[in-house]
């Protein structure tokens, strides 16, 4: 039948923020290729994700009563995969989380079909899909295809595509999702140490540093001149695996991307691959480094070749 089913994570009685932004990536597929929009809810009261889900481009909400509210890996593959074979879409689309390893690579091997996990673009050659994930410990690209599958379920990495929005008007339907005996049991929720004081991937502007800032000392200038200008202090990797920020600041694939900033200023950032990923939805980057030739200045609205210590400097006293 083909189509496209895009599978809706909830936890506590709220939608999961990642589903909005993997239907944002369904309907990037959706594009020249006039294929349907599902969104699959698996709930013990799915009824209660219907309105969020009426997104435009949705054709279809389809509503899975199972016997729990929470998550429960079991039911949850052998739900997909009876609507699978209901459905035969071409691609399921599932938000990258803890959730979808315990269960989407089970049932794509079951199935037997393609799959490829945090993937953050895909596009088609032809007929032939192509997904792109990182590899070698975020160190290069690797384009995936499937040949032979007729089915491709893939997980999306969080913050790459915007969350959807816009009104629609999706038809609403049921699937009565087959008995399943469940093999762990749910006991309650440990919360995690805080991830940080800041989201940075929620930050409007932000100010981040790079190995350009030579010593750890330094960190404390660059902290009070974000202070003072009213910018996130974030960085590159090489600053977050250094332990001279916490890994809750680091810009880039193996970091978070920032969706909501509207100014990023790169001190001290070459632009690798990996960093640039992870800003590649600002719009405004002014970017400072010594080095003239830093793939960084590629990307850049305004670009200064100068010592970032001494525009520091300049930038607090004029702002003080």
């Amino acid at each position: 039948m083909g189509g496209i089913i895009v599978v809706a994570e909830h936890r506590r009685g709220e939608l999961n923020p990642a589903s909005l932004e993997t239907i944002t990536a369904a309907r990037r597929l959706k594009q020249g290729k006039e294929q349907p929009i599902a969104v699959l809810v698996m709930a013990k009261d799915p009824d209660q994700y219907v309105a969020e889900l009426k997104i435009d481009g949705v054709d279809e909400v389809i509503k899975a009563v199972i016997p729990t509210e929470h998550f429960q890996a079991d039911i949850y593959a052998a739900t997909l995969q009876a609507l699978m074979r209901e459905r035969e879409p071409s691609v399921v689309l599932v938000p990258h989380s803890v959730d979808a390893w315990g269960y989407v690579p089970a049932v794509a091997a079951r199935e037997m079909c393609g799959c490829a996990t945090d993937v953050f673009d895909f596009k088609y050659e032809g007929d032939d899909l192509i997904a792109s994930r990182a590899g070698y410990a975020e160190k290069i690209h690797m384009e995936v295809d499937f040949p032979g599958k007729e089915t491709v379920l893939l997980t999306v990495r969080g913050n790459t595509f915007e969350p959807a929005e816009g009104q629609g008007d999706p038809q609403v339907s049921s699937f009565e999702a087959p008995e399943t005996k469940a093999r762990t049991e749910h006991t309650g929720y440990i919360e995690p140490d805080s991830a940080g004081d800041v989201d940075i991937a929620q930050a409007e502007c932000m100010l981040s540093i790079g190995r350009g800032i030579g010593d750890e000392e330094n960190v404390e200038q660059f902290q009070e001149l974000a202070d003072l200008v009213g910018f996130t202090l974030g960085c590159s990797r090489p600053i977050a695996d250094n332990g001279w920020l916490p890994k809750s600041r680091q810009v880039g694939q193996s970091g978070k991307t920032v969706v909501n900033c509207k100014v990023y200023i790169a001190m001290g950032i070459s632009g690798s691959v990996q960093h640039m990923a992870g800003m590649k939805h600002v719009s405004n980057i002014i970017a400072i480094n010594t080095d003239r030739e830093a793939s960084i200045f590629n990307i850049a609205r305004y670009g200064v070749v100068a010592d970032i210590l001494d525009i520091a400097d300049e930038l607090k006293n004029h702002f003080q």
